[in-house]
């Protein structure tokens, strides 16, 4: 694998770069790159590249090995992106100013993907995105409606989507979004053939998420969420919709809640996937994400953009990364309050009882948050639960990769009475 461009080559890249010229404006900045003994330096003025070296505010670093790996056409696990090296590689190091480097997180790795497709023999300018091309989706037969939820005493209008067989033998999928997102994202899986037959799909948006406003009264930036208020938000959204033992499906903190209603109801369920859940998952809530001095809008889908596979498909990437830049103030910030933090399935989950509700744990191997070790270990003290790494996928399997995922799902509904193989 070459190494990454000459500065000269690599900043005459970055000056011609569509999306870097997309963001040129008032913001000034300068950081360096170590790789091994080498040093590049770049520096921004008035949001362009310029050729003086600068004073660097912040500086990564990793050991040439772990920039080569980073720099493979499809990068290990934990070395596709900065964000990942700097949680699990050993050696990645970033000094400086944190703040600076957390409000032009966008701008860094915009720069890193240029050098990577330069050192991959690629020529500037370079595509907007590294990842494969997605075939066209078909749009989604999806209905919305909203439904009165009363959690805690407040009443909440939840939107939700639904696609799929109505009545007959149709089973309910109750899909749940991940933290800070909403719905849309199981519009490529409402589309499918296979799961239109056979399932009827159900996606809500909780409070303050998507299409779900936040209650009468509520402050802006309000929003925390709880196990005991996530649990009872997906419960009485059962009881007003009327849907009949679902199988429930969620991912990230919707994974989590997916192990605790599994404990709490499992009655209420015919079964339960629950991907990329562990029993506790430390050190993923982060200030910046309600920094008043940080636009969420571009931070918050910097921060999650390294959690999805290199292989998934740009159109997927970019309908989540969008969402996520949508998302309402620190809304993103009190759904990691749950899933970093009240969330603690230690001690507990063992008590999961399988022959209630049968439980599929499925986690992607790019997934640097909740690792598939996590999950795996999360599982093994579960009897009865089934546990399987998706190879190729990251943190957000049902919108990153619908089709590789449906891979990993289909099998598991199939084992469930009344599905056909």
């Amino acid at each position: 694998m070459s190494d990454f461009p000459a500065p000269q080559a690599w900043q005459t890249a970055c000056a011609i770069d569509p999306a870097l010229a997309v963001w040129q404006g008032d913001w000034t900045v300068a950081f360096a790159l170590i790789d091994g003994p080498r040093t590049w330096h770049f520096a921004f003025a008035g949001g362009r590249i310029t050729d003086g070296p600068g004073d660097p505010a912040f500086t990564l670093a990793a050991p040439a090995a772990a920039w080569a790996a980073f720099r493979a056409p499809v990068p290990p696990r934990h070395h596709h992106a900065i964000f990942a090296m700097l949680a699990r590689v050993p050696g990645a190091v970033l000094s400086g100013d944190r703040l600076s480097f957390m409000r032009y997180a966008h701008v860094v790795r915009r720069v890193l993907d240029i050098g990577r497709h330069l050192a991959r023999g690629g020529s500037a300018p370079v595509p907007v995105s590294l990842r494969p091309a997605a075939p066209p989706a078909p749009p989604p037969d999806a209905r919305g409606a909203y439904a009165s939820v009363t959690a805690r005493g407040t009443a909440y209008r939840m939107y939700h989507e639904t696609a799929g067989q109505e009545g007959g033998q149709s089973i309910p999928l109750l899909c749940l979004h991940t933290a800070g997102s909403d719905a849309r994202q199981f519009h490529r899986l409402m589309a499918d053939p296979w799961l239109a037959q056979h399932f009827r799909l159900i996606a809500p948006d909780l409070p303050f998420h998507g299409k779900s406003p936040p209650p009468a009264g509520a402050v802006p930036g309000s929003w925390r969420l709880d196990t005991d208020l996530y649990v009872a938000l997906v419960m009485d959204f059962i009881r007003a919709t009327g849907i009949d033992r679902p199988v429930l499906l969620g991912a990230s903190m919707s994974g989590e809640i997916c192990l605790e209603l599994a404990l709490r109801h499992p009655e209420s369920f015919r079964a339960i996937v629950a991907c990329e859940a562990c029993e506790q998952v430390p050190n993923r809530q982060t200030g910046y994400s309600a920094h008043p001095e940080i636009n969420q809008g571009y931070f918050v889908p910097e921060w999650i953009e390294g959690l999805m596979a290199p292989q998934s498909p740009a159109e997927c990437a970019a309908e989540i990364l969008w969402h996520y830049a949508q998302s309402g103030p620190a809304v993103f910030h009190g759904d990691i309050a749950f899933y970093s933090g009240d969330w603690d399935g230690r001690g507990r989950i063992g008590r999961i009882d399988t022959n209630r509700c049968p439980l599929f744990m499925l986690t992607g191997e790019y997934d640097y948050s909740c690792t598939a070790e996590m999950s795996a270990a999360t599982a093994a003290q579960i009897p009865g639960a089934t546990f399987r790494r998706m190879d190729g996928i990251g943190h957000f399997p049902f919108a990153e990769n619908p089709a590789r995922f449906l891979d990993y799902l289909r099998p598991v509904l199939q084992s469930l009475p009344g599905v056909p193989a």
